[in-house]
């Protein structure tokens, strides 16, 4: 009987659990990210005024 084989299960947690790590890993790093352009805008005082 299948149902009574853990060991079958066992490897088949396994190998799941290794091939989704993979796939994470893979899509984590595949994607990169646009570095921000450095803009040298500096805060002007009026616009930091409160508007109460």
């Amino acid at each position: 009987m299948p149902q009574m084989a853990p060991i079958s299960w066992l490897a088949l947690f396994i190998a799941f659990s290794l091939i989704l790590l993979v796939f994470n890993f893979v899509n984590y790093y595949s994607f990169l990210p646009k570095s921000p352009e450095i803009t040298h805008h500096s805060i002007s005082s009026s616009s930091m005024n409160w508007k109460w």
